[in-house]
C-alpha cells in the first residue's frame, strides 16, 4: 500500500520526466507524436482535475448555506447562477448564437451579465492599483525615488499635453519602455526559468514531494 501512495508515483513522475526533457532534443516523428498524444491526456487530465474541482467548490458552499456562515448567502448565489449556466449551456449545446444569428440564453447570460460583471470587477482593482502606487511612489528611499521618477517620465510621455508641453517626452517614455523596461522584464523571466527548471529537477528526483499529499521526506 505504501509503494502505491508514495513509490510508485516518485517512479511514474521520474519517468515522465526524463522522457519529456529529452523530447525538446530528439526532433524525430516519434518524439513528435509521443508530445502530442501526452498532451492529449493533459487534456484529459485537465478535464477530471476541473471536475474534482467542481465537486470541492460545492461540498465548501454547501457546508458555508448549512451552518449559516456569515456571507452564506453568496454560496446561494453561486449556485444559482452555476446551475442556470449550465442549464442555459445545455439547452443552447454550447452555442452562443442559434441558426439565426440571436443570442441564445447561454450567449444572453455572457453577454450581459458575465462580461458586465468582470467590467465591474476590473474596475474595482482599478482603485486598488491606485491606492498601491500611492504607496509604493513615496520616495522615502532611493529605489522608491527613482521608481517616482520613471512612472513621472512615463506618464508624462504618454499623454498629449506631456508631449505638448515637452517635445521629448515621447522619446523618454519609449525608450524606459524599449531598453530599461525591456532588461528588468528579461531578467525577470530567466529568474522565473532558472526557478522552474531547479523545482522540476527536485520533482523529477523525487527531493520535492508535496505534490504527494505531505511535505519533504
Amino acid at each position: 500500500m505504501v509503494f502505491l501512495k508514495r513509490q510508485l508515483p516518485l517512479v511514474v513522475t521520474f519517468c515522465m520526466g526524463v522522457v519529456f526533457s529529452m523530447q525538446y532534443y530528439v526532433p524525430h516523428p516519434t518524439s513528435e507524436a509521443l508530445l502530442k498524444n501526452a498532451s492529449n491526456w493533459m487534456i484529459i487530465i485537465g478535464g477530471f482535475a476541473l471536475i474534482l474541482g467542481l465537486v470541492s467548490l460545492i461540498q465548501l458552499h454547501m457546508h458555508r448555506i448549512q451552518r449559516n456562515v456569515e456571507g452564506w448567502g453568496y454560496s446561494a448565489v453561486l449556485f444559482a447562477a452555476m446551475f442556470a449556466m449550465v442549464i442555459a449551456g445545455i439547452w443552447a449545446s454550447g452555442e452562443n448564437v442559434d441558426s439565426e444569428r440571436a443570442l441564445t440564453g447561454y450567449g444572453w447570460a455572457y453577454s450581459y451579465a458575465m462580461v458586465p460583471l468582470q467590467g465591474t470587477m476590473f474596475s474595482l482593482l482599478a482603485f486598488f492599483v491606485a491606492s498601491a502606487a500611492y504607496r509604493a511612489f513615496r520616495a522615502r528611499t532611493k529605489e522608491a525615488a527613482l521608481l517616482l521618477i520613471a512612472a513621472i517620465l512615463m506618464m508624462w510621455g504618454r499623454v498629449p499635453l506631456g508631449e505638448y508641453l515637452w517635445a521629448f517626452s515621447g522619446d523618454i517614455a519609449q525608450w524606459i519602455l524599449n531598453v530599461i523596461n525591456s532588461s528588468v522584464r528579461r531578467a525577470i523571466l530567466i529568474g522565473i526559468s532558472l526557478g522552474v527548471v531547479a523545482l522540476s529537477i527536485k520533482i523529477i528526483f523525487g527531493i520535492e514531494r508535496t505534490y504527494l499529499g505531505g511535505g519533504k521526506e
